[in-house]
């Protein structure tokens, strides 16, 4: 279990990119392997929940240029797609490691083949919910059996169907990856099927679906899909993750000095909500024109808008969330949290309890880690109250990530304001969505020395 030690930070400043989008990135090895020929992939985040995705498909038979393990940033990805009828069974269980990405479009994949699947993952993974995803999927006829050995691995086997029937399902919760599972299984199944969200999640899904030419349609917060299709094949260079850049958007906000620019970032709308939320808390001065934060040279790649960020560092005001705009951020809402602590006021998020099923309980782990920082915080069942904008700096400590990736990259951004170096530990958990994290904070702290 390995640890380090983040020193506080005199400024921020120099130009950056993240590493590929994770959710654009599983997707871009999922349809590449569906689809019909060679499709070229760039960019491809070589987080170890993407690497378990190329693995898994590696296992059901499609050919790829590169073992997950040789596979370098500089690398272009080749997958030989089989088409939608191409995946063939494997004897081994399916490990999915720690994405809950990965197990549940998987899951909705494969009950729709004609041969069984056994799916397992890491402790982490193991104890996550994925009943929203199985028991639609059991509407539409499929069929899961799960069990626990004795050493608390979870097995879940997949006993597919060629004969799924397309349903009308309406999702008692907003969720890109149980809607994307419903819709990867109606590529198959007998009729139209037609999901409804209660809120608009990321649409990475809905995209690569109707540009790679399947029956497949979407309004509003209505997508459907029909049987029949063929997917094309495709290029693609996966835009830098929003999700990783939030990290370096709040520490430049908050550390005193900072001039960041995040280049090549992806700011899909049903992604980049806490874009405008940082924009509200950002105090502005009478009379100054000057942005605190800002999207410059907007364009498209591949599908998905770009855009580079701009940050200079800012004093802000509280601010409450909740509502519609929770999936739109609910990955960044750790890392929100330690913007929150250095705002002026109480700031509330409600309507996040998806938040207590991630890697970790996010709500009770950050109010917990808040209270150590001398922030006066609520822990409420939906989210938390955050009293912020207390005496600055905040309280250095010794942290634990609870291997939660977006707990321990937060905890970071949070030692960079503290009033002495801090201790992090169990931070492998990061390689799973940010490889080099740690480094490229360093290189931002020294470059301010």
């Amino acid at each position: 279990m390995n640890s380090i030690t983040i020193h506080p930070a005199q400024k921020l400043e120099g130009a950056i990119t993240v590493p590929g989008d994770k959710s654009v990135s599983h997707r871009a090895v999922m349809f590449g392997s569906l689809a019909e020929g060679e499709s070229r992939v760039e960019n491809l985040l070589l987080g170890e929940d993407v690497l378990s995705t190329m693995r898994i498909f590696q296992q059901l038979g499609v050919r790829m240029s590169h073992k997950p393990e040789d596979l370098s940033p500089s690398d272009t990805l080749v997958i030989s797609g089989v088409g939608l009828d191409g995946l063939r069974p494997s004897d081994q269980i399916l490990d999915c490691g720690n994405s809950g990405t990965t197990m549940r479009l998987l899951l909705g994949l494969l009950a729709a083949q004609p041969f069984t699947s056994r799916f397992t993952g890491d402790a982490s993974l193991n104890r996550r919910p994925m009943e929203r995803v199985i028991e639609p999927l059991k509407k539409m006829g499929a069929q899961f059996e799960v069990n626990h050995e004795a050493s608390g691995r979870r097995i879940i086997t997949v006993k597919g169907n060629k004969n799924l029937k397309g349903i009308d399902y309406t999702m008692p919760v907003a969720s890109a990856q149980v809607k994307s599972a419903i819709l990867l299984a109606g590529l198959y199944a007998k009729g139209e099927t037609v999901v409804h969200e209660p809120a608009q999640s990321r649409d990475h899904t809905e995209r690569m679906l109707k540009g790679l030419g399947a029956f497949f349609k979407s309004r509003k917060l209505t997508h459907s899909v029909r049987p029949g299709s063929k997917l094309k094949n495709f290029q693609m260079r996966v835009p830098g993750d929003f999700s990783s850049a939030a990290f370096f958007m709040v520490a430049g906000l908050v550390v005193p000095h900072s001039k960041l620019l995040i280049q090549n970032v992806g700011v899909n709308p049903t992604r980049d909500a806490l874009m405008s939320v940082l924009e509200e808390m950002v105090v502005s001065k009478k009379g100054s024109k000057e942005k605190k934060l800002s999207l410059v040279d907007k364009r498209e790649v591949s599908g998905e808008p770009v855009a580079d960020i701009e940050v200079l560092s800012a004093d802000l005001k509280a601010i409450s969330i909740g509502g519609d705009i929770i999936p739109k951020l609910i990955d960044e809402i750790p890392v929100f949290s330690i913007a929150a602590a250095r705002a002026k006021g109480d700031s509330v998020v409600a309507d996040a309890k998806e938040l207590r099923v991630k890697e970790s309980d996010r709500i009770k782990t950050m109010c917990q880690h808040l209270k150590t920082l001398g922030v006066g915080v609520d822990e409420r069942e939906d989210g938390f109250k955050v009293h912020g904008g207390k005496p600055f700096p905040f309280k250095a400590g010794k942290f634990q990530s609870f291997g939660d990736h977006r707990v321990a990259m937060s905890l970071a951004v949070a030692a960079l304001v503290a009033d002495g170096p801090s201790v992090i530990e169990d931070i492998d958990c990061v390689a799973t969505s940010f490889p080099g994290f740690f480094d490229l904070l360093l290189k931002l702290s020294l470059k301010s020395v």
